[in-house]
């Protein structure tokens, strides 16, 4: 019985509108949501192949255990047809590349080729060379793209490069990325301060970079690494906090004078190789997909890791 009067209301309304035309009725429809990005804490799609050689670029020479895209998983396996991102991974202090073959194996199923150099491995390693070292894998991998007879002739995305390390080398990837303008994100494990100040490089520092840290790291916790890291780089960036996570819980394995969290290893490796993965696909792939899974809704509510960040 209220139907009719309402109707005559509205008409009225619209005549006194300028130009005489009723105002549009306000839409009704809802915003489609964000797409939906694939699970990145399981395995991609390209099965995992991996090689040992030696790296000389630079005027540096190492040895390093490569993982990429490849036709089949296992040691020697053709590259997988495309070009991938490039990812430089700086080991921890006194802690073999061994100790991340599954992190390493796994961003290479999502499509990124992964160099770990072995160098800086002693009681006295040097940060400044870890770097230089971790900017030259870099530049090898860029070379072999044109180098005839490469494994990796034709599969480089030369203009999309990364870096990442845990501890030490989380430090040393802060340092190498201030140093080198062609790098375009990084993102890091337990980021250790290192001589030259990992905290000072990172001042300087214009491309997005994510810190993952673990609450209850004891080896280099939170408040004396990663946060004044973090405080001292400018947007974009986040610090990312696994809650109960440990410093050795970034690796596959403990060693001497290993931590322990609130969580167990096998709960903290696959947290954080999804926040490696979906980080770099959104920043070396360019898949907008993960835009809302590292900045939106599901990143700032996650249950198991904290969220701050500046974009």
């Amino acid at each position: 019985m209220w139907r009719r009067p309402a109707v005559a209301v509205a008409a009225a309304l619209a005549l006194l509108l300028p130009g005489g035309t009723a105002a549009a009725a306000p839409s009704t429809t809802a915003a489609a949501p964000p797409a939906a990005a694939a699970d990145t804490s399981v395995p991609g799609a390209h099965p995992a192949g991996y090689v040992d050689t030696t790296v000389s670029a630079a005027g540096r020479s190492f040895s390093a255990r490569i993982y990429y895209p490849a036709t089949a998983a296992g040691s020697g396996q053709p590259v997988a047809a495309g070009r991938f991102p490039v990812v430089a991974f700086g080991h921890g202090f006194l802690q073999g590349v061994s100790k991340y073959y599954s992190t390493l194996g796994h961003l290479a199923s999502w499509g990124f080729i992964v160099l770990a150099p072995t160098s800086q491995g002693g009681l006295s390693p040097s940060h400044s060379a870890f770097a230089d070292d971790l900017n030259a894998a870099l530049t090898w991998t860029v070379a072999q793209d044109t180098t005839t007879g490469s494994r990796f002739a034709g599969h480089v995305r030369t203009d999309r490069l990364g870096l990442s390390g845990h501890s030490m080398g989380g430090g040393a990837s802060v340092l190498a990325a201030a140093r080198n303008p062609k790098v375009v994100t990084v993102a890091n494990l337990a980021a250790a301060e290192t001589n030259p100040s990992a905290k000072a490089a990172a001042a300087t520092l214009t491309v997005p970079v994510r810190l993952i840290a673990g609450e209850r790291d004891t080896i280099a916790g939170v408040a004396d690494h990663q946060r004044p890291i973090y405080a001292a780089k400018p947007s974009a960036k986040q610090l990312r906090i696994i809650k109960g996570g440990f410093h050795c819980g970034f690796m596959d394995s403990g060693s001497f004078f290993c931590d322990s969290g609130g969580i167990s290893r096998a709960t903290q490796l696959p947290i954080t190789k999804r926040l490696l993965t979906e980080w770099f696909l959104l920043y070396l792939t360019g898949d907008t997909t993960y835009d809302n899974a590292v900045w939106g809704a599901p990143a700032q509510n996650d249950p198991q890791v904290s969220f701050e960040g500046v974009r």
